[in-house]
């Protein structure tokens, strides 16, 4: 007979894709399971979005996180002393009241989602089943469509194009390893194109290519070339994903192009991505306008969500009741998921359900500052999101994620469904 409370809860610093201190936490419970996560972190976040807690100070630029593992041994340890790890719901809402605040600001919201996402894994290390499994209570499941980084831009970036992702999508793939397979081939050909060009600069913070472009739209017309040049049918095989970021360049309304040269009001901007939405093989856009912007994505969702699909980030910062909002007001079609930015992983899953109720899209994702945690390759089997964004094809990090999604698809065998063409809303053409 197993027992899953909790014996012994510990934080330790550790340290990011970035270089940066965050919080891994592990967990042991009384039958001597034992589970681990670390908390990610953001460079493009949204106003309302659970906040880590810094030390400030000129240690590390400001970022240690001493503070935020106190909160995990000193606070968050005797608080979850005993409790049943397999109650993630009674757990995280023992989190969220011991905190107070609504943004997790005073533990911190990396103590916060890393003892979450730790206890989540404990329970499933004593059931002896895995996450992924665990987490789908005996549903089916798909396995994700992969949103995978080609070009990095935006705060990702050093903002070198405004864009702040151009990302690539297989979904008539057949698997999601034959996804995997077409991108890394995209991936090469992007890259010989670029150097040919002498367009190339490095590599971007989510392992993509950091380009020298001249204009943001010229790395929607290289990521075309590279498909095609990888031997893919533009839209019909391969699709192109963005994530604007919008947010990051513009507000109140007006967007500052850089690269370009312009600043554009709401209505040009919508304009602007509608002529790229016509001219290259767009199948989803994330935050094209700023968070602050809703009725211009009410707009945008009204005149190109029937073509593509519309995904909240910043505009919905993984929060079910903004998903609902967006959902009645017609401001979105996909929700992007990420547990940090939720803060808690209860809070990310009703965000997520919140979207599926809606007939959204609905993507798990990571963030810019990563790890070799794979905690969300499970979530967005388990959940049966239908999309996972982890970012490039690169780096360990990231890798980790996309491998260990791999793993689950093996393991279900004959049984995986890939979600493909499924995983967008059945309100687009693209669905």
């Amino acid at each position: 007979m197993t027992d899953a409370r909790i014996a012994q809860l510990h934080g330790r610093r550790v340290w990011d894709s970035r270089g940066r201190p965050t919080v891994e936490v592990e967990v042991r419970l009384r039958d001597g399971a034992v589970g681990r996560a670390i908390a990610p972190a953001g460079a493009s976040t949204g106003q309302g979005e659970a906040l880590d807690l810094r030390d400030g100070g000129s240690r590390f630029g400001g970022l240690d996180v001493r503070r935020a593992v106190g909160s995990v041994n000193h606070e968050i340890a005797p608080a979850l002393a005993g409790r049943d790890a397999g109650d993630q719901e009674g757990v995280d809402r023992l989190l969220v009241d011991l905190d107070g605040t609504p943004d997790r600001s005073r533990l911190g919201g990396n103590a916060v989602v890393a003892t979450s996402m730790a206890v989540l894994h404990a329970a499933a290390a004593s059931a002896d089943e895995p996450l992924w499994l665990r987490l789908s209570g005996g549903r089916p499941v798909r396995i994700p469509l992969p949103e995978i980084q080609i070009f990095g831009g935006g705060a990702h970036a050093d903002r070198r194009v405004d864009v702040q992702d151009f990302m690539v999508v297989c979904p008539a793939a057949g698997s999601f390893a034959e996804a995997l397979d077409w991108t890394a081939e995209i991936y090469r050909a992007a890259g010989g194109l670029m150097r040919k060009a002498g367009k190339a600069q490095g590599v971007a913070d989510e392992g993509g290519f950091w380009p020298a472009f001249d204009s943001n739209e010229e790395a929607l017309e290289t990521l075309t070339l590279a498909i095609e040049t990888a031997g893919f049918a533009p839209s019909a095989q391969v699709g192109i994903s963005l994530d604007v970021a919008a947010s990051q360049f513009g507000r109140d309304g007006r967007y500052a192009l850089a690269l370009d040269d312009r600043t554009l009001d709401t209505a040009a901007l919508i304009d602007m991505l509608g002529g790229w939405i016509e001219r290259y093989p767009i199948l989803s856009v994330e935050d094209p306008v700023g968070e602050d912007d809703h009725e211009g994505m009410v707009e945008f969702t009204r005149r190109h969500g029937h073509r593509c699909q519309v995904i909240g980030d910043d505009f919905l910062v993984t929060d079910a009741k903004r998903v609902e909002a967006a959902a009645t007001a017609r401001a979105a079609n996909a929700v992007l998921i990420k547990p940090n930015q939720a803060g808690t992983v209860t809070e990310a899953f009703q965000a997520l359900r919140a979207g599926k109720d809606a007939g959204f899209g609905t993507v798990v994702s990571a963030r810019s500052g990563e790890s070799e945690d794979v905690t969300i390759a499970h979530l967005a089997v388990g959940w049966d999101a239908g999309q996972l964004k982890v970012g490039s094809f690169t780096r360990s990090e990231r890798m980790a994620k996309w491998n260990e999604v791999l793993r689950i698809e093996e393991a279900l065998g004959n049984s995986a469904e890939f979600s493909g063409w499924s995983a967008f809303p059945s309100t687009t053409a693209v669905s």
